[in-house]
């Protein structure tokens, strides 16, 4: 054999064994025996109003969008169960803008943009035998947020950005229950 067709044969033995290297998001390190995964709504434990029906709704719409698994939310009807409860939420603010005096107003500073940081616990069980495949008691998410100068304007998009923080959220926690990080 001549020296090019070794090294043509080790050069496509090497890529059909591959590095062992994947995309993010395409790993599924979950049990093949699972097929239907049951979320039921998130407990919250904060004062934040009606934000773990966001967080549950954008959980389940992104395990629809970005995996092949069934989802329902009575946890009996599941192979496995993703329960998650939040336990805080902090929202503080992170870049400001100042506002210079005029005539008849003082000089202000306002807050443009926020930092949202949520804790929460996360454990997704495997029905059948009760195995813990996946449990975060300290998952962290935080990620920051513009908000409108105009306080009219804020409260107005309250629930847009609300809807926006959980699609992240969601995004994340399907990243890690389904990779196992």
């Amino acid at each position: 054999m001549n020296r090019a067709t070794f090294i043509g044969s080790l050069l496509a033995a090497s890529i059909a064994a591959g590095c062992g290297y994947h995309v993010a998001g395409r790993n599924d390190s979950l049990p093949k025996t699972i097929h239907v995964i049951a979320v039921p709504a998130i407990e919250n434990k904060t004062s934040s109003y009606r934000i773990e029906q966001r967080l549950t709704a954008a959980t389940i719409h992104e395990f629809l969008a970005r995996t092949n698994y069934k989802v329902v939310s009575a946890p009996e009807s599941g192979d496995a169960v993703l329960r998650g409860t939040v336990l805080t939420v902090e929202a503080v603010p992170l870049l400001f803008t100042s506002i210079p005096a005029t005539a008849t107003t003082p000089a202000t500073t306002r807050a443009t943009t926020m930092l949202v940081t949520m804790k929460c616990e996360v454990t997704l069980t495997e029905s059948t035998a009760q195995k813990i495949l996946y449990h975060n008691e300290n998952f962290v998410f935080r990620n920051e947020y513009e908000i409108s100068t105009d306080v009219k304007s804020f409260f107005e998009e309250q629930d847009p950005a609300l809807d926006r923080m959980a699609q992240d959220f969601a995004k994340r926690l399907v990243s890690a229950v389904t990779e196992n990080y």
